[in-house]
């Protein structure tokens, strides 16, 4: 008796500690989460798209931070993100900022603010400022970035589309894409080794815009990228879609070339693709 009694009083106990720490546990989850870290800030600005951008047509510049409790990630985070902090392209900075992990995040915002404690180093790197925009009426009027080309891109399952009688459109490996003219996408794949230093390099070795060589026409226009690729309604014109889905005899192959350009509208890397009318 003596001995299910004390086992009673056992289990009454830990039952008791478990409430307890549950308590002080949902406490917690309730209460925003403050602490003062360091913060790097890179020269170079990064890209970001809005949350409301699904397709990715609308590429933002932004800063590039790592934070010490993360320290081989690089985040993307707004110019104004930080209170208090005004960014300077072309500057490296330190800083100590207050991080505050809200427990109640207002709705489609992020669930971390930021808030400048002091800057404890701000170096010039180099200048980086806007290039002078020019008219581009030939592919050598296109300006490289430093240390580009680069091969950092392939498109994905080796840029061959394939176009049926009925105007369909499928990858060469017979995978159907999405609707032509709506959400289909030249996907680009990263193939840069991790190793390189410019696998994890800013707004001047990403793709943001592309140059379009058409076979078509002589004129090159300059479209955005999604957050993966291209939207073809955007490389192909309607009078090009329309040549594409009507015109095109079998056989027939159609070459185009995307000159992949930074956030300044610096060339990076050529690539290619072809449409062929089975």
């Amino acid at each position: 008796m003596k001995t299910m009694k004390l086992w009673r009083n056992i289990l009454v106990m830990t039952a008791a500690m478990l409430s307890l720490t549950s308590c002080s546990s949902d406490d917690d989850d309730d209460k925003d989460i403050t602490k003062e870290i360091n913060m790097s800030v890179s020269a170079e600005p990064g890209v970001m798209y809005d949350l409301f951008d699904s397709m990715g047509e609308h590429p933002i510049e932004c800063m590039r931070v790592k934070t010490e409790d993360e320290p081989g990630r690089w985040q993307n985070l707004h110019f104004n993100e930080v209170k208090g902090f005004t960014y300077e392209r072309g500057h490296e900075y330190e800083l100590r900022v207050k991080r505050t992990i809200l427990a109640n995040p207002p709705q489609d915002a992020s669930n971390r603010t930021y808030e400048l404690v002091r800057i404890l180093a701000d170096k010039k790197v180099e200048d980086v400022a806007e290039p002078v925009e020019k008219e581009i009426k030939t592919e050598a009027d296109i300006e490289y970035e430093q240390q580009c080309p680069v091969e950092k891109y392939a498109i994905a399952k080796g840029g061959e589309y394939v176009v049926d009688g009925d105007g369909k459109v499928t990858y060469a490996d017979g995978t159907p894409t999405p609707e032509f003219d709506k959400h289909a996408q030249i996907y680009l794949e990263n193939i840069l080794d991790k190793s390189h230093p410019l696998w994890q390099a800013g707004a001047r070795y990403q793709a943001t815009y592309a140059y379009v060589l058409s076979p078509l026409t002589d004129e090159i226009r300059l479209v955005p990228s999604s957050h993966s690729g291209f939207l073809f309604k955007n490389i192909l014109t309607e009078s090009e879609m329309a040549h594409v889905r009507q015109s095109m005899k079998q056989g027939e192959t159609l070459h185009y070339a995307l000159i992949l350009c930074n956030v300044y509208k610096r060339a990076i890397q050529k690539v290619e693709f072809t449409i062929k009318k089975k």
